[in-house]
């Protein structure tokens, strides 16, 4: 390792004063002129993950759902995965070092994970279309090249099709090939494989037109990329393509969920099919409003379940001894979970929040669907699930149990097995509709959420609340599980729970209750006793 160019370039990249970054479930994220020198460390961080695992890392420059004045980064591992937990710890300390520890940190990481810098290295760079991750993207290659390290920069792709190329690479193209085009023509080849087994009446041509709300951001450009490999009966209309306004702003999955309304600049005609995309395209919402012009959402529960009750029939068709489960977080609603366990008999399983939480436990499954509320997640098919649905797809005698599996085979194709993909994703459900001949308000109508609503209460110190089972109960500080105990017994049908943020002080509060009304009440009271009891500032909750 050259210390002594490291020791010339670092200054170049300085630390600003006092500034602390804990990497989380999201990477670093915070004000993008705060971020110059992450940035050229993760370069280098990059470069050691790479020769460690004699693999190729993808360093990826987003702050997703945030303001467009906010930056970010992740880096991706082997197969496409978020990075290892204790490489998220040497992240934090490489980020954190003063000028002088640079090279003890360094040096440190080198010797606990044997890292041989004889090796190569080889890191795939991809950023969004925020104006500042071109000149941050920059940074990281500067890094990678002080430590001697190959790249490849993508440019501007969605945060999903970079984890793509990382596992394409990894793999060496057995999982597809690590372009742009590999990326389309896997996806739509799958997709109009599919759509041609939908022969429901129902799913003509009205069914297949969808307005999308691309959140100003990358989706715009990749779906615009994308469209002419679509077949011609799927009409897709983008809006908030990022011609005109500010990523994420009034628009984009994450305000449509949160604010439970369609975005700006959407203009939304009875039952008519809507989806919003996030800043980097890795979370899906849908929507619609009915003739009453009342507005439905449907996040990421709706979307597990859909695809779940499509997968579980191609399942019970092809073979019944494959296992397949859901993975929800705490924020999942009460209807799905009890709707997939009682009427679907699927296994459910509670996860803390954050993707790499749902995918871990997803892979001990042949067939593992996963998705936050929020709209993330994606379906892992285990390796001996795969290899057997492949298998009868090509020798089985029966017609009916073949076609099930050549389904289940497009389905392993048309899924980004390696995180959640809003553009993948959408493809699935679009391809589901066609099949089921399903109009969107026959998917919403599966089943009925329970009303519920989220607050954020600021706190001096979020690691004062500590929780456990999944994020469900709180454990610290003494007294607040008792009172949100007493606070549910209150309303019908309720449930509340409280979680420190991973990456602000604020603590997220979530409550559900039988009607809307004792949802918000329910929410403003615990955020009043998270307020007083956990070091709330500024002033004190208002009712809704």
């Amino acid at each position: 390792m050259d210390f002594e160019a490291i020791k010339k370039c670092s200054p170049l990249h300085p630390k600003p004063a006092g500034l602390a970054l804990q990497y989380g479930t999201a990477g670093f994220r915070t004000k993008a002129e705060r971020l110059d020198h992450v940035m050229f460390r993760m370069g280098f961080l990059a470069v050691l993950r790479s020769k460690a695992t004699a693999a190729t890392i993808g360093v990826m420059v987003t702050a997703s759902h945030n303001p467009e004045e906010d930056n970010g980064v992740k880096l991706i591992d082997p197969h496409g995965e978020m990075l290892h937990p204790l490489w998220e710890e040497y992240a934090t300390q490489l980020a954190n070092a003063e000028e002088q520890e640079l090279q003890k940190v360094m040096t440190e990481i080198c010797q606990k994970e044997a890292v041989d810098l004889h090796k190569d290295s080889l890191v795939f760079i991809g950023r969004d279309t925020r104006p500042s991750s071109k000149k941050l993207s920059q940074s990281v290659i500067d890094g990678i090249f002080i430590l001697g390290g190959q790249y490849h920069d993508y440019g501007l792709v969605t945060t999903p099709q970079l984890h793509y190329m990382v596992c394409c690479q990894n793999t060496q193209g057995q999982y597809g090939k690590a372009t742009l085009e590999g990326y389309y023509q896997k996806l739509a080849k799958a997709f109009v494989e599919l759509i041609k087994q939908a022969n429901s009446p129902s799913s003509g041509d009205s069914q297949r037109h969808l307005k999308i709300d691309c959140a100003n951001g990358i989706g715009a450009l990749k779906l615009m990329e994308m469209e002419r490999y679509f077949p011609k009966e799927v009409l897709i209309h983008l809006y908030n393509d990022g011609t005109k306004e500010k990523l994420n702003h009034l628009c984009g999955a994450d305000y449509v969920k949160v604010h439970q309304k369609p975005p700006r600049g959407l203009d939304m005609k009875p039952n008519e099919r809507c989806c919003s995309l996030d800043g980097d395209a890795d979370r899906i919402v849908y929507y619609y409003k009915d003739t009453t012009d009342h507005f439905h959402l449907i996040d990421g529960d709706k979307i597990a379940t859909l695809i779940s009750i499509f997968l579980k029939e191609l399942l019970v068709k092809v073979e019944q001894t494959l296992k397949m489960a859901v993975v929800q977080t705490a924020y999942a609603n009460g209807s799905s979970t009890r709707y997939l366990e009682e009427t679907m008999k699927v296994p459910v399983h509670c996860v803390k929040t954050g993707v790499k939480h749902l995918h871990h436990k997803a892979q001990e499954f042949d067939v593992g669907v996963y998705f936050e509320a929020n709209g993330h997640g994606t379906v892992l098919f285990s390796k001996a699930a795969e290899t057997k649905i492949r298998q009868v797809a090509k020798e089985e005698k029966d017609d009916e149990i073949r076609e099930a599996a050549k389904m289940l085979e497009n389905m392993i194709d048309l899924i980004n097995q390696t995180i959640g993909d809003a553009i993948s994703d959408m493809l699935v459900i679009e391809a589901i509709l066609a099949l089921k001949g399903f109009t969107v308000q026959q998917w919403d109508a599966i089943y009925t959420d329970l009303p519920n609503r989220l607050l954020k209460v600021q706190v001096a110190d979020r690691q004062v609340i500590g929780t456990t089972d999944a994020e469900r109960r709180v454990v610290a500080p003494p007294g607040l599980q008792e009172k949100i105990d007493a606070l549910v017994k209150k309303y019908k049908s309720s449930r509340a729970f409280v979680r420190p943020s991973g990456t602000e002080d604020i603590v997220r509060i979530y409550a559900e209750a039988d009607t809307q009304e004792n949802a918000d009440a329910l929410a403003h009271e615990v955020s009043l006793a998270v307020y007083h009891l956990a070091g709330g500032v500024g002033t004190p909750p208002q009712p809704l």
